[in-house]
């Protein structure tokens, strides 16, 4: 009878720490802070800069400010295309991203490339991420007048389009309020400096807390 209640009781405190070292797990789990990837270029990158004043960095810092509990991960690459971002993706979606931000496109424009395949490349990186249920805010670009009116009208549709296609938010323009303000941009007149990166995450800060509420909520 001893030996039945001793057996009974042992089998009793197994279960239980079989529970409370799940719930723990599960805790652990929750604990950890949402991991969110920007796949992107030079502007993602912070190219030009120290590594404490990078978008991704800035852009951290804005988001623990605002109480959430992130690791913004930079995924940017100086000087890539949208073919660029798009061989990469796999070795970036290794990464188990929580969320992304896809900023890509404006190596493409500066170097003239046909707008298709600039389309063509982030279709394919918005089909792989949305696929996979992961939120994503794609970044757009706006093509240079100088290119002409046909290539412009092309290369801006891209990124409400696909947007519209697949469903996912959309920040119209990465560089909104700095491109073509000296005080805001490096000396190549291109990259954003200090100041302009802390303008960047003004502006798409309240796109990415949506994102993140979002996915917090299951949306």
């Amino acid at each position: 009878m001893a030996h039945r209640l001793f057996n009974a009781a042992l089998a009793g405190l197994l279960a239980l720490g079989v529970c409370l070292g799940a719930l723990s797990m599960s805790a652990a789990a929750h604990a950890a802070p949402v991991k969110l990837v920007a796949l992107g270029d030079s502007l993602t990158a912070g190219y030009g800069l120290p590594p404490d004043q990078g978008f991704t960095v800035v852009l951290e810092k804005a988001l623990k400010a605002r109480g959430y509990d992130v690791t913004v991960v930079n995924a940017g690459v100086s000087g890539d295309t949208t073919a660029g971002g798009r061989a990469r993706l796999e070795w970036t979606l290794g990464d188990t991203p929580d969320a992304m931000i896809v900023e890509l496109g404006a190596n493409d424009m500066l170097r003239g490339i046909d707008p298709g395949a600039s389309r063509a490349n982030l279709d394919t990186i918005l089909k792989t991420i949305t696929e996979r249920k992961i939120p994503v805010l794609l970044a757009g670009m706006y093509a240079s007048g100088t290119y002409g009116k046909a290539y412009v009208d092309r290369f801006n549709a891209i990124y409400p389009d696909l947007a519209q296609a697949y469903g996912v938010p959309l920040y119209p323009f990465f560089l909104e309020g700095v491109a073509t303000e000296p005080r805001l941009n490096q000396g190549d007149g291109i990259h954003p400096n200090a100041a302009g990166v802390q303008r960047v995450v003004e502006g798409i800060l309240p796109y990415v807390t949506r994102l993140l509420d979002q996915r917090a909520h299951g949306g």
